[in-house]
């Protein structure tokens, strides 16, 4: 493979730091003379550390790759032998159970969210204590911490590839990082209270928020700008969330609705109303997951042939429901008090029809579709 003269220009200012951070001064010397380097404080700056950071991405890459290939084998392997793919697996086979494998501390004040990285074994957590740590979950290591708000952080998501991710915060401001390089390239104004939700979109163009203005703004990456407001909850708007194909976004709030917009027109698509008290989360069911959800509720497929899209969400009530989309209608309710006390996140398995719930009651449910 054969670098372009911008990515060749970039390794030399990669290599020239390290040799010079380093204390290597006279082969820094005979280097920048040899690959004719104009070094400067700003350029400087840009590649600190560059040189570890893409050894250190290159090595966690390695070790994805490694590990995708021996799931492969594995699974050609089930597959030419009729194994545990056709099977029902016992639970007691794949549900976590103590003791912990890690317990990763650092925080100075609750723990707000945590997500995983879509490529790298490293998952990010945001914090009251106005943080974002960065956490390598192979090994159990701290990495470093993204510091630039002021206040709470309240959630956190990346793009698809893992290159951006995007933050919000009660000090009324979303920030985009540079997740390559740990810097704040970006930062967005315009609610007027705590923003208590992020998404990028799954375009990577766009980010939803929401916020106790009772708002939900859409704002472009490549800009900063909003190019969109949805009004309608009529009181804190507690968790924004894009579908699959960014066609839709669903949102809950403390006025105990779930509301599903059609981002093209900013209609409200369905207003949906069973809950009791304050709606904390929502998920979208995968596409993977409908056949599964559709036998368990026993509900019929539309004259297009496909079923949902399906919706869960989570409250103050204690309830978890799922809700068909297209017709408004709430297909089931996962036990009346499924915890003891507030539900307050939730998520579905990106492959199988497995949903795991959290709760206020200091417990974690995982619940089968059937």
């Amino acid at each position: 493979m054969v670098l372009s003269q911008r990515q060749r220009d970039e390794l030399n200012r990669a290599i020239a730091d390290y040799l010079r951070s380093n204390g290597y001064e006279e082969a820094y010397s005979v280097f920048k003379k040899e690959a004719e380097l104009d070094m400067n404080e700003e350029l400087d700056k840009k590649y600190a550390g560059l040189l570890e950071k893409k050894w250190t991405s290159v090595i966690r890459l390695q070790k994805k790759v490694m590990e995708l290939e021996s799931k492969l084998n594995e699974a050609k392997e089930e597959f030419t032998s009729g194994g545990p793919l056709g099977q029902k697996r016992d639970p007691k086979e794949w549900i976590p159970r103590p003791p912990e494998k890690y317990a990763l501390s650092g925080h100075r004040s609750p723990v707000t969210r945590v997500i995983f990285h879509p490529v790298f074994s490293v998952m990010v957590s945001a914090s009251e204590d106005a943080t974002i740590k960065v956490w390598d979950y192979e090994t159990g290591d701290f990495e470093r911490t993204l510091k630039g708000h002021t206040d709470s952080v309240q959630d956190i998501s990346f793009d698809h590839s893992g290159k951006l991710l995007a933050s919000c915060s009660a000090d009324m401001t979303i920030k985009l990082w540079d997740f390559q390089g740990f810097e704040c390239i970006r930062t967005m104004h315009g609610h007027d209270h705590n923003v208590s939700s992020v998404a990028i979109m799954p375009n990577g163009d766009h980010i939803v928020s929401a916020s106790r203005d009772k708002t939900i703004k859409m704002w472009e990456v490549q800009t900063g700008y909003c190019v969109k407001t949805f009004t309608g909850h009529r009181e804190w708007v507690r968790m924004v969330r894009p579908n699959q194909d960014g066609t839709l976004i669903a949102s809950c709030s403390n006025d105990q609705t779930v509301r599903v917009w059609v981002v093209a027109t900013k209609e409200c698509k369905a207003e949906l109303r069973e809950h009791e008290h304050v709606v904390e989360c929502i998920s979208w069911a995968p596409e993977s997951s409908y056949s599964s959800i559709s036998e368990a509720t026993g509900s019929e497929t539309k004259k297009s042939g496909k079923p949902g899209p399906f919706l869960l969400s989570g409250s103050r009530d204690k309830t978890i429901k799922m809700w068909d989309v297209s017709t408004g209608m709430c297909l089931m309710t996962l036990t009346l008090n499924a915890h003891e006390h507030f539900v307050t996140s939730l998520d579905f398995h990106k492959t199988a029809p497995y949903v795991v719930t959290g709760s206020v009651d200091q417990t974690v449910k995982v619940w089968e579709c059937r």
